[in-house]
């Protein structure tokens, strides 16, 4: 994982749903459940051609919106995006992002290229290819110790 880069390693064809921060909060949870997100991005003018202003998560929703009692119909993304998001390069190693985004307790950060949103990261997307890499060391660990052949997923339990 330490030598692993946000894109494209982590992040791979990912389309990024980018709202302006007039559309309102239902707009944005309505996208969040049609692409399966958890976060949408906040631009300028709506597209990720435009430099991101904000980001709005469930987290967000959830506090903002839900907890005080707010209408999502009512409310406009600029008033409970979180603004001036921290962001990433494309090149940010995976295990640096994790630790990142675990210090300031971020489930979701941008991934930004020349001004431009090119992906959102997730702490989920971190932990798979953190298993994954975990997964790889155990093997090639054991392949050290037990010779080929032998692996956790090969051995049968037998009876003494």
């Amino acid at each position: 994982m330490a030598l692993r880069k946000l894109i494209p390693d982590v992040i791979h064809d990912q389309d990024v749903v980018a709202l302006a921060p007039e559309d309102s909060v239902l707009m944005a949870v309505k996208q969040m459940i049609e692409h399966n997100i958890s976060a949408v991005v906040v631009t300028a003018d709506g597209t990720t051609e435009s430099p991101i202003i904000g980001i709005f998560t469930e987290r967000d929703l959830t506090v903002r919106v839900v907890g005080a009692g707010r209408h999502a119909v009512q409310v406009r993304l600029g008033d409970v995006m979180t603004q001036n998001p921290d962001v990433l390069p494309p090149e940010a190693r995976a295990l640096d992002a994790l630790q990142f985004m675990r210090k300031r307790h971020y489930r979701h950060l941008p991934v930004v290229e020349d001004d431009r949103v090119v992906g959102v990261v997730s702490m989920r997307d971190l932990f798979a290819v953190a298993t994954e890499q975990l997964v790889q060391d155990v093997h090639e660990c054991e392949a050290i110790v037990f010779g080929s052949g032998y692996s956790v997923d090969t051995i049968v339990d037998r009876p003494h």
